[in-house]
C-alpha cells in the first residue's frame, strides 16, 4: 500500500512545543490526531494509546496561533488545510469562543480497498459501517479514485465537510478524476445529493456520513433513479442500523405486520412480527472492524430478513494476511468456507461435517488426477455456463428442510447441537423435505398436494419437542446417506471419463435442476456412458430424453 499524508503541513500550524516532539517521535507515521484543550497539556493519539507531548499547558495564545493558520470553521465546527486531507475540529464554550482543537491526520492510502475490489466490479450500491476512526472515509476516498480512474465511471462526491477531497476549491489528487460538490451548510446535504443527480448525470454518487432522515430519504431516491451509491454511516454492525429509526430506511426500513393463523403456523412464529417494508437503497453492506478486516453482507435484503426472523445468516469475514494475501471466511450454521487469494491466484479450503460421503476418499488413481473440468452446458434459454467447478464444491450438498408449524428456534438449536448438514428454508419450492406437526399438516391439503406434485417427502411429528425433532432429523439423514452411498458405489472402479460424466450429472441435478428449476443439456456421451448416467438419474427420480445423432448424442434432463 502507498500512503500519502502531508504530515508536515499539519505540523506547520502547531506551536513549537507541540510540533518538535512529533517531528522527533519514532511513531509519527501512525499518528491519528492531536488534541489541544485550553488549560491542559497537548496530547497525541496513536493506535497503541495516547501520549502527552509537553508539560506546558495550552493557553489562549496557543489556540489563536493555530486558528490563524487554518481556514474558516463551517457550521459543523470543522475546518481544514488547503490541498490536504487533514481535518481540524473545534470545541466552543457558551459564548462561541474556541477552547479546544482536535487536529485529525488525513491520509490517502492507495490499495486499501483491494479487499473489497470484487464488490465494486459488480456495480452494486455499497454501504460502509463502522465506529469513528476505523477508516471509513479513507476507504471511500480510495473507492472514488478506483471507480473514476480505473473503471472510468462518472463519479460525483458529495463532500459536506471537505473531508473526502480536502479543504479548498481544488480537490486533492487522491480522488482521481472524480468530481467534488461542496455543501454550504451540513443541513443542506440532502439537497445537494438530489442536485448532483439532476444536474451532473453521474453514474456513481459518493456520500460520507449519512446521518439524518432526509439524507436517508435522498439516498433512497437516488437509488431508485438507477444511480450507484457508495456511502458511509456510523454503526458497529447491520443490526444497529436496523434498530436506528433514522437510518433504517437505508436497508429497507421495518414495520410491524399481523399474520393470519395459517401463515403464523407455516412460519412457526407469533402473529405479530417485524418485517422489512421496502427494498434497501444499498445492496451490499460492509462492516469495517479495523483497517485490516471487515465483514461483508452481499445481499442486504436477505440478511435483514434473516435478522428480523431470528434466523442464522451468512457472515463473510475478510482480512489481510501478513504476506498481503486476502483471506475470506464464510460462516453459516455449522459449515465454514475458507477462501484465500492474492493478486494472481485463489485457493479454496472447505470443511464439511459428516454424514455425507466425500468423493475424494474413493480409491481410484485416475480419479485423484481429475481436479477441474468443464461440466455441462445449459439449454439455449439460459446462457449461464459453469466451468472449472472443484470436486469438493460438488459434494457440499445440504438437506433443505421446510418447517411447518414448528418452533424454529428449537429446530435450529437442535441442528446446531447435533452438527447436522441441514439448512432451513422459507421457500417450499427449494425444500428437499417438509417437517411438520401432524395436527397442522393433516388439514392442509394445499401443502400435501404441492409436496406430491414436487415429490417432496413429508415428515410429521406429534409434538414440537426436542426428542421428536432429533428423531425426525436422524431419519432424514439416514435416507440421504443411502442415496450418497449408492452414488459412492456407482463411482467405484470407474474410468476418468465415466467419473466425469457421473459428476456432471450430479452437479446438474443438485445445483441447477433442483435449485433453479432449469432443464439441462449434458455433454455428448457414448451409449455406455449414457446408460451409466441413467442409473444415477433413477436415484433422483427425474426424467430425461435423448437428442442428437451418434457420436454427438446427449441427454436433456427436465425439472419435476
Amino acid at each position: 500500500m502507498l500512503i500519502a499524508d502531508d504530515l508536515d503541513k499539519m505540523l506547520d500550524i502547531l506551536p513549537d512545543f507541540v510540533k518538535k516532539p512529533l517531528i522527533n517521535h519514532n511513531n509519527h507515521k501512525n499518528l491519528i490526531e492531536i488534541v489541544m484543550d485550553l488549560g491542559r497539556r497537548p496530547e497525541a493519539r496513536f493506535p497503541d494509546g495516547p501520549e502527552y507531548l509537553s508539560s506546558k499547558i495550552i493557553s489562549w495564545h496557543d489556540l489563536d496561533y493555530c486558528i490563524k493558520r487554518i481556514g474558516h470553521f463551517s457550521g459543523d465546527n470543522r475546518s481544514g488545510i488547503e490541498y490536504t486531507l487533514h481535518r481540524i475540529s473545534s470545541i466552543k464554550n457558551r459564548q462561541g469562543n474556541i477552547i479546544g482543537l482536535t487536529c485529525r491526520v488525513g491520509r490517502a492510502i492507495f490499495g486499501t480497498i483491494s479487499i473489497i475490489r470484487d464488490l465494486l466490479d459488480r456495480g452494486n450500491s455499497l454501504l460502509l459501517l463502522g465506529k469513528p476512526g476505523v477508516g471509513k472515509t479513507t476507504a471511500i476516498r480510495e473507492i472514488a479514485r478506483v471507480l473514476a480512474d480505473e473503471m472510468e465511471k462518472r463519479v460525483v462526491i458529495i463532500d459536506t465537510s471537505n473531508e473526502i477531497a480536502g479543504d479548498g476549491d481544488i480537490p486533492h489528487p487522491a480522488i482521481g478524476r472524480a468530481r467534488r460538490m461542496q455543501v454550504m451548510r451540513p443541513e443542506q446535504q440532502h439537497q445537494v445529493m438530489i442536485e448532483a443527480v439532476e444536474n451532473h448525470m453521474p453514474e456513481v454518487i459518493i456520500i460520507d456520513e449519512i446521518g439524518t432522515e432526509l439524507e436517508a430519504l435522498a439516498a433512497r431516491t437516488i437509488a431508485e433513479r438507477g444511480v450507484q451509491l457508495v456511502g458511509t454511516a456510523h454503526g458497529n454492525c447491520l443490526e444497529s442500523l436496523i434498530k436506528n429509526p433514522v437510518l433504517s430506511d437505508l436497508i429497507g426500513g421495518i414495520q410491524y405486520v399481523t399474520l393470519g393463523d395459517e401463515e403464523a403456523k407455516r412460519r412457526g412464529s407469533q402473529k405479530s412480527i417485524i418485517e422489512r417494508k421496502a427494498l434497501p437503497a444499498f445492496q451490499v453492506a460492509i462492516e469495517i472492524h479495523d483497517r485490516n478486516s471487515c465483514v461483508v453482507h452481499e445481499k442486504v435484503d436477505q440478511v435483514v430478513d434473516q435478522i428480523l426472523q431470528g434466523s442464522n445468516s451468512i457472515v463473510q469475514s475478510r482480512n489481510f494476511g501478513i504476506d498481503g494475501s486476502i483471506y475470506i471466511r464464510c460462516d453459516y450454521s455449522n459449515s465454514n468456507d475458507f477462501v484465500a487469494y492474492n493478486n494472481t491466484s485463489m485457493k479454496v479450503k472447505k470443511k464439511y461435517s459428516e454424514p455425507f460421503i466425500n468423493l475424494n476418499n474413493i480409491k481410484n488413481d485416475l480419479y485423484s488426477d481429475f481436479k477441474n473440468v468443464d461440466f455441462f452446458q445449459l439449454s439455449k434459454s439460459n446462457k449461464e455456463v459453469y466451468q472449472g467447478i472443484s470436486l469438493s464444491y460438488i459434494d457440499s450438498q445440504m438437506i433443505c428442510v421446510y418447517p411447518y408449524g414448528l418452533n424454529i428456534k428449537l429446530l435450529e438449536t437442535t441442528i446446531n447441537t447435533l452438527s447436522l448438514n441441514i439448512v432451513l428454508t422459507r421457500d417450499i419450492m427449494k425444500a428437499d423435505i417438509i417437517l411438520a406437526l401432524r395436527s397442522n399438516i393433516k388439514y392442509n391439503n394445499k401443502i400435501r398436494q404441492l409436496a406430491k406434485s414436487k415429490k417432496i417427502t413429508i415428515y410429521t411429528i406429534h409434538s414440537s419437542t426436542t426428542n421428536n425433532i432429533m428423531r425426525a432429523l436422524k431419519k432424514m439423514l439416514n435416507l440421504y446417506n443411502t442415496n450418497y452411498i449408492c452414488f459412492n458405489e456407482l463411482c467405484k472402479n470407474k474410468t476418468k471419463i465415466q467419473l466425469q460424466a457421473l459428476l456432471e450429472m450430479k452437479f446438474a441435478i443438485e445445483k441447477i435442476i433442483i435449485l433453479k428449476h432449469h432443464s439441462v443439456e449434458l455433454l455428448p456421451r457414448i451409449a455406455t456412458i449414457r446408460e451409466l448416467q441413467y442409473h444415477l438419474l433413477n436415484l433422483y427420480n427425474f426424467k430425461a430424453q435423448h437428442f442428437g445423432e451418434e457420436p454427438n448424442r446427449f441427454l436433456r434432463i427436465y425439472p419435476y
